[in-house]
């Protein structure tokens, strides 16, 4: 924990910042899980746990990102996220509100009948006839990533495997050029990044970046407008009717939906599952001897990490939850992150067990229609690599603390140093 705690000391210090503080003993009122200091810092759990003993629906009236509500419990999460016409998903689906000339509208942040008919025309790139195509890519890439890694050397797994078969998907999902899918991964940094945090120094550092990615997928976008229809996200947009006139911003808006939608959800669940078995390692000798448990714990895995925190909506109208009156313009977060360690849903929720019976039942994926396009197209790839690393490792050994994003958002590392036995 100290290496975290000086990773926020290093920064302007916040007025706001959770870090250090105990969550039983301080005013509920006075509890902002907002601030990314705590869940840099791996202290976020605790803070869970008292809201949603004490105060499952809990407002927030003081924080850097003004007032919101907090929704705590796995049952009122999907209460919330499959009532669209209370809860809606405009203007944003971040606790922040969007300066105006920073705004970029996405379909995941849009109500129906606009929601629809945009995520309809890039639905068909996860369908699962094109997932059987990929499924060869995907292993072929992991067999490929896992061979090159040393063995009984250290190495950063985040950078070396996590990072690059994500990123290799990107670029097939978009036929982008393949040379450059580093950038991918480099504008979906950008975009989730707070400016002083890590990655983005200002915001005008991460503005420069967005101008960028929308300049080359614009160029990239008019190439394909003059070619026949392909099955890449890029032609689809291209071609569809609901999305082929966007205006810039919701063009960019769009592409960075898919973006970090494709990379961090994979990318931390692929680190999250390292860890998870390290810290409950009779669940690694549970894998080993049983590797037809992989499914299972992929879901697991996604339960236990939970790579997206929350997802925000706004109160359309005046509506009362736990006899909490919420306001129309209210925003409210579902913490799912709170939901995945309900004990209510899951038993004894904070472990990890790769054989949990209802490990389907998390929410990391959301409910409704707003729940993840992309989920089977996730649990594909964790299900690959996984099968790939029993036929040529004995463990991959954690040998120090992870790194985490500087994120309420994010919930996903930077750095996992790891060690590889071999069979």
């Amino acid at each position: 924990m100290a290496d975290t705690v000086t990773a926020e000391s290093s920064r302007k210090p916040s007025k706001w910042s959770m870090v250090g503080k105990n969550p039983r003993t301080m005013p509920l009122e006075d509890i902002d899980l907002s601030h990314p200091g705590i869940w840099e810092a791996n202290e976020h759990l605790p803070f869970l746990a008292r809201l949603r003993e004490e105060a499952p629906v809990h407002y927030c009236r003081h924080s850097a990102v003004g007032s919101y509500w907090s929704i705590m419990k796995h049952s009122d999460i999907m209460a919330v996220d499959t009532s669209p016409a209370i809860y809606s998903s405009e203007p944003t689906i971040g606790i922040v509100d969007m300066l105006p000339e920073f705004d970029a509208p996405s379909f995941i942040a849009m109500d129906p009948p606009r929601h629809n008919a945009q995520r309809k025309v890039v639905q068909p790139v996860v369908a699962p006839e094109n997932l059987k195509k990929l499924s060869g890519t995907i292993r072929r890439r992991a067999a490929g990533i896992l061979d090159e890694l040393p063995v009984k050397e250290e190495f950063d797994w985040v950078e070396r495997v996590s990072i690059d078969l994500t990123t290799r998907m990107l670029a097939t999902l978009f036929d982008f050029p393949f040379e450059d899918r580093y950038k991918l991964t480099y504008w979906s940094d950008m975009a989730t990044a707070i400016p002083g945090g890590g990655v983005a120094e200002s915001y005008e550092h991460r503005w420069r970046a967005m101008q960028e990615c929308l300049t080359c997928f614009t160029e990239l976008r008019n190439e394909r407008i003059n070619k026949p229809p392909g099955n890449d996200l890029l032609s689809m947009l291209a071609h569809g009717e609901a999305t082929r006139d966007m205006p810039p911003m919701e063009f960019l808006g769009n592409i960075l939906l898919l973006v970090v939608g494709g990379n961090d959800t994979t990318r931390n669940s692929i680190s999250g599952g390292v860890l998870a078995l390290n810290r409950f390692p009779d669940e690694y000798g549970k894998l080993r001897r049983d590797p037809s448990l992989i499914p299972n714990m992929v879901s697991e895995i996604i339960r236990w990490q939970t790579p997206l925190a929350y997802m925000r909506r706004t109160a359309k109208v005046d509506t009362e939850l736990r006899g909490q009156r919420i306001r129309a313009g209210d925003k409210v977060v579902m913490w799912y992150a709170s939901g995945n360690r309900d004990p209510k849903m899951f038993e004894q929720a904070d472990d990890f067990r790769i054989d949990r019976p209802n490990a389907r039942r998390h929410v990391s994926f959301g409910f409704g229609i707003h729940r993840c396009m992309g989920n089977r197209l996730a649990e594909l790839q964790l299900r690959i690599l996984w099968e790939e690393i029993l036929k040529r490792f004995h463990r991959v050994e954690v040998t120090g603390e992870p790194k985490r994003v500087y994120s309420s958002f994010i919930n996903g590392y930077t750095e996992l140093p790891v060690v590889l036995h071999p069979l």
